[in-house]
């Protein structure tokens, strides 16, 4: 069992990881999302996290913590202007890992780590019913017909039509 393990250590010493990880906020804060391995992205995501936290304080030790793990004025200046700004309204989870696949030369899980766009408030969320957008009239958008079905989109390939299982038949004995 894990009981009690902290980080992952990366199979690196403990001032070559700070380094490692110093250097990724500071590319994620630069950025908004970089691809990594995914266990560098999981550890990542903590300081990243972290990152925001304290942004969203906006005191004088607050910007002095951010600039301790980052090092950087400019990325320091970042988060507490516009990235701290963007998560006001949420507690927590500012980063998203997606995988990505693998690397062709070790065979290494790749991901991208990002942080979340800003929310769109809605202005009919909460109220139980969704209003039906109008169709548009832009090239290579699907456009609703009498019969129900759509004009195929520019590129897009035809679906054949599903079929039924076939029944089988009880042969008499």
């Amino acid at each position: 069992m894990r009981h009690a393990i902290d980080h992952r250590k990366l199979r690196r010493n403990p001032s070559h990881r700070k380094a490692l990880l110093r250097n990724m906020m500071n590319s994620l804060v630069r950025s908004e999302r970089i691809e990594t391995t995914v266990a560098r992205a999981k550890e990542l995501r903590r300081l990243a996290d972290r990152l925001i936290t304290l942004g969203k304080r906006d005191t004088t030790h607050a910007r002095r913590r951010v600039f301790s793990l980052l090092s950087d004025k400019g990325n320091t200046e970042k988060i507490f202007s516009g990235l701290a700004g963007r998560f006001a309204g949420r507690e927590g989870g500012y980063t998203r890992i997606v995988r990505t696949g693998f690397r062709a030369g070790d065979g290494a899980e790749l991901a991208i780590i990002e942080y979340l766009p800003a929310e769109e408030k809605k202005a009919g969320a909460g109220k139980g019913k969704k209003k039906k957008a109008k169709a548009s009239k832009a090239p290579g958008v699907k456009t609703e017909t009498a019969s129900g079905k759509g004009k195929k989109a520019e590129g897009e390939k035809e679906k054949a039509p599903r079929r039924k299982p076939a029944k089988k038949e009880e042969k008499p004995e």
